[in-house]
Order: C-alpha cells, then sequence, then structure tokens
C-alpha cells in the first residue's frame, strides 16, 4: 500500500513540475498605470502610463455592466457621470489593455 501511495506522490510531483506558468514581462505598461485620487471625491480622475499615449477607456460596475466609454490624449477621465460606487477601469493603450479598481464616493 506504500508504494502505491509513493507512486501517486512522484506522479503527483512530476505533473506539478510539467506546468508551465504564464511568464511576467515587467517592462510592459501594464505595472505602469497610475489611476488617482483613488478614492475619487471629484469629477475628475487622473491616469498616468510610461508613454501617456491615447487610451481608451471603458469603465464597468460591479455587475459587469459598461457604464462609461471614452478615448482620451490628456491624463484627465471625466467621472461626473458616475454614482457613487465601486468601479473596473479597463484602460487600453498601445493594444495593452490594463485594469484597476475605482471607488466613486
Amino acid at each position: 500500500m506504500t508504494k502505491f501511495y509513493t507512486f501517486l506522490l512522484l506522479v503527483f510531483s512530476l505533473t506539478a513540475a510539467a506546468q508551465e506558468f504564464p511568464k511576467t514581462n515587467s517592462s510592459t505598461n501594464v505595472d505602469s498605470l497610475k489611476l488617482y485620487p483613488n478614492p475619487a471625491y471629484d469629477d475628475t480622475v487622473h491616469l498616468t502610463t510610461k508613454k501617456n499615449d491615447a487610451k481608451a477607456i471603458v469603465v464597468y460596475d460591479i455587475f459587469g455592466t459598461e457604464v462609461l466609454r471614452d478615448r482620451i490624449t490628456s491624463t484627465s477621465l471625466n467621472i461626473s457621470n458616475l454614482s457613487p460606487g465601486v468601479y473596473i477601469l479597463q484602460v487600453t493603450e498601445n493594444k495593452i489593455k490594463m485594469t484597476r479598481k475605482l471607488v466613486v464616493k
């Protein structure tokens, strides 16, 4: 019986060791997105990245419904139409998608 458990442990160990995990590239813009102020108390939030190129912005509520879509070339995003709550902000810049949580108070 112990041979069977040893065999299972060996198979499980080899299977787990053979798994490939996605490689992260720290040189991409994914880590460079900064969103402030967060939580937001005013009608504007600022989004900055390393390149600060044009950005396509999509904002979703907690149910996954799109509540705002905009394209900005500056760092300011007008959120005056958003009610207080928690949102998911999806930013696309140069075909790279980044997401952040946004709290509006």
